[in-house]
């Protein structure tokens, strides 16, 4: 017997409420195996790949990128503007 045939033969001899539990663990473990789990081409979100598309047209443009410096100060200015020290 597969382990598969094992699992669905003893879970359908659990009331419902423990079918219910033992579902409720294989999908957190699910969950959390799928956060682990590198992205691939075939599990990245349709929002990622809009996001490198218009990175590519910018860059394609010739408009120059943000550096990681530049971005947190837009960042800054757009949450209420960024404060400079004398130092």
């Amino acid at each position: 017997m597969s382990p598969e045939q094992e699992l669905l033969e003893k879970w359908r001899t659990l009331d419902k409420e423990k079918q219910e539990e033992v579902l409720d663990f294989v999908k957190f473990i699910h969950a959390k195996m799928v956060k682990t789990q590198p992205l691939t081409p075939a599990n990245k979100s349709q929002l990622g790949k809009r996001l490198r598309q218009i990175r590519a047209e910018i860059v394609s443009s010739g408009e120059q990128m943000f550096t990681q410096d530049e971005l947190e100060k837009e960042i800054a200015n757009r949450r209420g503007g960024l404060q400079e020290t004398d130092t």
